[in-house]
């Protein structure tokens, strides 16, 4: 539970958000009418600026080349007091601020990965699970060069995201950069994104894995009820669950503090600060353990970002999971959603939010406790060796119990940590915390 009420008249009114930029939309969130805050006293205007803007203004409307409208000039001229502020503020206009609405609740239309900038090119934060581009095997940390192609150095990622935007089903062409080597194209579909945000089964017998592609609204409960079906799917309590944040761009902060509270009992999860008073929020742990303590191993990645970061930190700082994988994204700031007239909205950066022990990890990320890095698992086959029980008048064992001779294996059925290393490591330490704990 908050620390405070759950939900400040901040957040009741205005929605989180601390996700990393969409390809598709905006950050997720949930946007609401603002209610009055506290506004400290503000500066006398700038005359002698406003003077120049309008006098700006009034140049090009007569010196450019083609006629520009006055609605146009003042929304770029918004655009771009947005822009220069830092990579996740921004200017909605309504056809941004309604597929912002639509990515809270988990579908909206696009190509399915989160985007950021680096070094003038759009580069991929994490592709989101069945999607286009998932299934077309774009990667974290791809940079997109061109867009059809047209470069996209020397676009802004607004302009990049709006022409990667399209019509349900008309194709696109990417080409990727991956890894310094030779740019190579992808042709996608865009496509609705239906983002199941929760997925969990049975790795094992006592094993449990639950993956969060995203954090929605809905985030928090979809954990809860995936905690309850892992307990009634394997019998009895759990000897280990695998929490698997990796490729997670973040979402709704709200959901962030329910998904922690569900394995902390008690204790700071987050907190935020920020100038204006209603930016500074304290979420603590509830008592209740939906969790029930099971042994927790947390993987995380370089695709993990924001409300991500902020479950990881918690967990990690509280010791209440081991922290496996890669370093963290680094976005340690946290994004309120005003909205204006005319289906119009602001998203802008408010707050900055720090882990249990005071860290913030802007720029810098969650450093895993184990670093354990993606590798290809091959199968090898056991040799069919001959065994003792094989030979022919051998002595039975004297504790009784069935011999075993060599012979083929049972084929075993296909799982998840067949073919994820980092999962497999995960699972392994598991099993080796149940040995060692005796339980």
């Amino acid at each position: 539970m908050l620390h405070t009420p759950r939900l400040t008249s901040l957040a009741l009114t205005i929605a989180l958000v601390i996700g990393a930029p969409l390809a598709h939309a905006a950050e997720p969130a949930k946007p609401a009418t603002v209610a009055p805050t506290t506004v400290t006293a503000q500066a006398p205007l700038p005359l002698e600026e406003l003077r120049t803007f309008a006098e700006v203004m009034d140049r090009i409307k007569a010196a450019y080349v083609e006629p520009v409208d006055d609605k146009t000039l003042l929304e770029n001229a918004i655009k771009g007091m947005l822009s220069n502020l830092d990579p996740h503020s921004a200017y909605l206009g309504p056809e941004d601020f309604q597929e912002l609405q639509e990515s809270t609740s988990g579908e909206f239309g696009g190509l399915g990965f989160e985007v950021g900038m680096e070094d003038g090119f759009v580069k991929v934060v994490s592709p989101i699970d069945d999607t286009p581009a998932s299934r077309a095997g774009i990667e974290a940390g791809d940079l997109i060069v061109k867009i059809d192609g047209q470069p996209t150095r020397g676009q802004t990622m607004t302009e990049a995201v709006d022409k990667m935007r399209g019509k349900i089903g008309q194709k696109i062409t990417l080409t990727l950069v991956r890894d310094g080597g030779t740019p190579f194209d992808v042709t996608l579909a865009r496509a609705v994104i239906q983002v199941k945000s929760v997925k969990s089964q049975l790795l094992e017998d006592g094993y449990g894995y639950i993956r969060i592609t995203q954090f929605q609204v809905k985030t928090g409960e979809e954990v809860g009820k995936a905690l309850a079906k892992l307990r009634k799917d394997n019998g009895k309590k759990l000897r280990g669950l695998v929490l698997d944040l990796r490729n997670n761009p973040g979402g709704v902060l709200q959901a962030a503090v329910e998904v922690a509270d569900h394995f902390l009992t008690k204790g700071l999860i987050v907190y935020t600060k920020g100038r204006i008073a209603n930016s500074e929020l304290r979420f603590s742990a509830d008592p209740a353990d939906a969790s029930e303590g099971v042994p927790l191993v947390v993987l995380i990645n370089g695709g993990s970002a924001s409300a991500s970061e902020i479950v990881a930190g918690a967990l990690q700082d509280q010791k209440r999971g081991v922290l496996m994988g890669t370093d963290s994204f680094g976005k340690g700031s946290v994004q309120t959603v005003l909205p204006l007239n005319n289906d119009r909205a602001l998203k802008i950066t408010t707050a900055l939010y720090y882990t249990p022990n005071g860290r913030s990890i802007q720029a810098q990320g969650i450093v895993p406790d184990i670093e354990v890095r993606r590798a290809k698992i091959t199968s090898e086959q056991d040799n069919d060796n001959f065994k003792e029980a094989d030979l022919q008048g051998h002595l039975g064992n004297g504790n009784g119990g069935a011999d075993r001779p060599s012979g083929k294996a049972a084929s075993k059925k296909d799982r998840p940590q067949d073919d994820d290393f980092q999962l497999s490591q995960a699972l392994n330490l598991l099993k080796g915390l149940s040995i060692t704990s005796g339980k």
